[in-house]
Parts: structure tokens; sequence; C-alpha cells
């Protein structure tokens, strides 16, 4: 079956820059995230530097990830950094309470995590603890990490083999405070956020984005308080920058009846339809938090971060329930397509993004088997949109386009957005159909253009997924376009991703 869908993209009517930070990535202590995943320490046989991995950091150098979240999560909130510096055979175990009740070494710590940033080429988002730590602590942290002097913190870092400050951009003040970071009420937690934010000082040339803990999904409420306690306290001001700069919400994907309720493959048709449906929903949830923000910011000095998405389905049968690891399908691919196309179009408001998370845990860009590493389909539409980042919006409106009925409501079947930098654009198109070819014409207007790519993404079912050897089942491959009087023709299989490159006169 095919059916048809028309497009326009204005190609000269630029609108916000998409900020690269949408593009970011999670990496908590988690199952086999951090240890088994980044960290394989310097005995190991598998090549590493510095005990990092260096297959993991060769694929995601690929991607240019633009920050990497740590140390959590739920266990940031139980973290006390100084567990995790000095030599490693004198850090203290710890028991890892929140996922898998498993006890670890503290081998990968501070140290460690910033080497990684500099592997990767990324900067740091740092999450501080303050659900279990305290003030002080916290104030340490930032002060070891990025002050260049004689302070007891720098000396403590000097010791420790680290001469230079870091640069660490951004900073966490706790998580989920609303459940695991201490179950507080959004007054409470507001309070506790300038608190804290205060005492997370710029030192010499590092400056902090601080990202304060928001709402689980659409509570509005919350995001309400936190932007209320900041805008109407004469005093929560740093300069002219209000106490902090950034406010977070959290948004999983499921098929309507909640996490760790249906597998990752073997899904129905109603089921896949219910999942992308629900993945939509980001659309509505950020419109509804940037009224509120807009309401007491409207010149949008506080940015919207979504520091927690995904997918999240039962684990692998036979893994640690507590580890969340589980399969990456095509499905999870297209949700993945479906929100930055939403991120894309709410630029002016969000500042940041993180995929949960990047390494062996719930969405993953990779996936390792020993010493075998497994590229997700996540992972392929991460490095086909990787030209978005830090590109302005381009308009772009869907003119038709079918449908189908999911729980009482229209899912329009195809979703876009389009961006240009360098003389260049660069169109992403989702289609969500489980067994219709869709027909594409998309009318190119304002400017001249000529495809210099083209790339589409699927399997041969919509739980199609990658395996050790058998890298290629879900992987880009050339896509044919025509571009005659302005107008781009196209086909698209059923459940798909696209993307388009254009040369830009």
């Amino acid at each position: 079956m095919t059916a048809s869908a028309r497009a326009v993209i204005d190609l000269d009517v630029t609108g916000h820059r998409i900020n690269r930070h949408i593009y970011g990535h999670f990496a908590e202590h988690l199952g086999r995230c951090i240890y088994d995943g980044f960290w394989v320490g310097e005995d190991s046989p598998i090549p590493n530097e510095r005990g990092i991995r260096l297959d993991i950091v060769d694929a995601l150098r690929a991607l240019d990830i633009p920050n990497l979240r740590w140390p959590g999560g739920c266990f940031a909130d139980t973290y006390h950094w100084k567990d995790g510096i000095g030599p490693r055979e004198s850090r203290p175990a710890i028991a890892n309470t929140h996922w898998g009740d498993v006890v670890e070494n503290n081998h990968f710590g501070t140290h460690e995590f910033m080497d990684l940033c500099d592997l990767l080429g990324t900067d740091a988002y740092v999450n501080g603890n303050l659900g279990s730590g305290t003030v002080q602590e916290m104030a340490d942290w930032v002060e070891y990490l990025t002050r260049d002097d004689d302070s007891p913190m720098a000396r403590l870092r000097r010791e420790n083999g680290r001469d230079e400050p870091w640069k660490v951009p951004f900073w966490g003040l706790g998580n989920e405070a609303w459940g695991c970071g201490g179950n507080m009420s959004a007054g409470h937690y507001a309070a506790e956020a300038r608190r804290y934010a205060t005492f997370c000082r710029d030192h010499g040339g590092n400056t902090l984005t601080r990202i304060a803990a928001g709402a689980n999904e659409g509570d509005l409420e919350w995001t309400r308080t936190l932007m209320k306690s900041v805008t109407e306290c004469a005093g929560c001001t740093m300069g002219a920058e209000p106490v902090y700069q950034a406010i977070s919400f959290h948004f999983y994907t499921h098929s309507g009846t909640g996490i760790n309720t249906e597998d990752a493959a073997g899904f129905t048709t109603e089921q896949y339809y219910a999942t992308l449906a629900y993945a939509s929903e980001i659309e509505r949830l950020i419109r509804g938090h940037v009224a509120v923000m807009d309401s007491y910011d409207p010149d949008g000095r506080i940015g919207l971060v979504c520091d927690e998405w995904g997918t999240w389905w039962n684990v692998e049968e036979g893994t640690n329930p507590g580890f969340l690891f589980q399969q990456n399908t095509v499905r999870d691919a297209l949700v993945a397509g479906i929100h930055f196309d939403a991120f894309h179009r709410h630029a002016r408001r969000i500042s940041m993004a993180n995929i949960a998370q990047t390494v062996n845990v719930l969405q993953a860009m990779v996936l390792t088997d020993g010493d075998r590493l497994v590229l997700t389909p996540t992972y392929h539409v991460f490095e086909m949109n990787k030209g978005h980042q830090d590109a302005s919006q381009l308009s772009a409106h869907l003119l038709e386009a079918p449908a189908a009925p999911v729980a009482g409501a229209e899912l329009p079947l195809l979703s876009m957005s389009a961006s240009t930098k360098d003389a260049g654009a660069l169109i992403s198109l989702t289609h969500l159909a489980v067994d219709e070819t869709l027909d594409v014409s998309i009318d190119l207007r304002g400017r001249g253009a000529h495809v210099r790519r083209a790339r589409v993404l699927t399997g041969d079912a919509p739980d199609a997924f990658n395996a050790p050897g058998e890298d290629a089942r879900v992987a880009p491959t050339p896509l044919e376009t025509t571009l005659e009087g302005g107008v781009l023709r196209l086909q698209m299989p059923p459940h798909s991703f696209a993307t388009i490159e254009l040369d830009l006169s």
C-alpha cells in the first residue's frame, strides 16, 4: 500500500538556533553503563586509554556529542564525590541501592569522568547531590573542578594529579526531587535549589549553567513553582542572571501502560502505534512548560532542559532487573525522530536534552557484549541528524499527511523538521506507518537547492534490531530522490527515518 504527503519548506525563512546541547547524552552509575561500558580498567584486554573503552569513544565522537550528564539520575543524590578521588585502591566501596543493590568500587570518579569528556571532546554536565548531600559538599566539588589558585579544593585536586582546572559548563542541582531525589514538595525544593545555586560559584573563567531539577512529565505546577520562586525573589540573581539558569523535566516513552510493562521487541501493531502516539505527547508537554515559563520570563532567560528522555521497556531476559538493559529497535529510532522534531520546533526555549542512556541502559546508543560493540538504530538517528546542531530552524509545514486512529485520536504518520547552516540545509522525516509506503513531495521555496545526500533508516520489521555480527540489520542506506522545479520527491518505506542534505544557492 502507498500513501502520499505534501509539505513546504521556506529555505529563506529562518528561526531560532537549534542548540547543539539538544543532542546531549546521559551516563549514570546504573547497570553496565559505566562499569563494563565506558570503564573497563587499565588492565583490560579491550583497547582502552586510562581505563576508558576506546571503541565506545570512537563511536560517540562520530556523533559530535555536545555534553554528557553524570553521575545520575537517582544515583546522583546518593553520590559523595570525595569517595571517587585519590588512588583507586584507597577509595571506599559504596552500595548502589538504587540500581541493582550492587557494591561498586568507585574506580570511576571525578577524574575519570573528566578524562572521558576530554576523550570525547564533549562538555561536562555534572549532577550534584542535593538529596543526601550538603551545600558545602556541592560547593567544594565545584571549587575542586574549576578553581585555579591555591584554594583548599584546588590544592586537593593537584594532590590527586591534576594541575589545571577543568571547564564545567553545566551543573545539576539534584535530580527528580519530587521522587528519588528526596520526595520533596515543589515549594521545599524551590527554596533548596535557590540556596544550593547561590553557593555553586563561578570560579575564574568558568561560568556555570545551574539547572534546577524540574517536573515529572507534565507537572506544570512544579514548573510554575520554580519559575515563581526564582523570578519573584528580589535577591535571586547573579549579576543580571537568575540564580539558576535552566529548569529540567523528564519524559519516558512507553505504550501507555507504564514503564517496565512491555517488551522492547515482539510487540503488537496496536502497541507500536500506541508507543508512537505516547512519544508524540512530548510536543504537548513542551508547549505547556513553555507557556508557564513565558508568563514569568518572557525574554527567555531561563532554559528548558529535558535531561532524561527515551523509551523504557522490560529488561532482557536473564539480566539483572535493576540494570535496565533493553533491546533497541526501529520503533525506538522513530521515537527519537519524533522527539528531535519537537525539540527543533521549540528551539527558542529548549536549551538541552539528554537521551537516557548512552551505553547498555534503556534507549542506548551502543550495546556491548564482551569485546564486541553494537550500534543501535537510535545511534543512527543521532548520526543522521547531527547536522541540526547549532543550525537555524527553517519554516517547515506539512500540508497533507496520512494519520492513524489511536485511542480515539488521530496520530499523524509523518513528522518533519528542517534547519540550515553553512550554505546547506538538513531535512528530517519520520514515517510511522507500520506497513504503508509514503510518497513525499516537498516544495522548496526561497532559494535554489540540490541534493547532496539522502539516506533512509529502516528494518524488515518495526522490531528489527542490530546484534553482534549483524550490525547492518538496521543501518542507513542511500535514498533515491528527485528535485525538479523546486519540488523534492522521495518515497519512504514503512516505519522509516530519513534525512536529506541540501546545498543551497
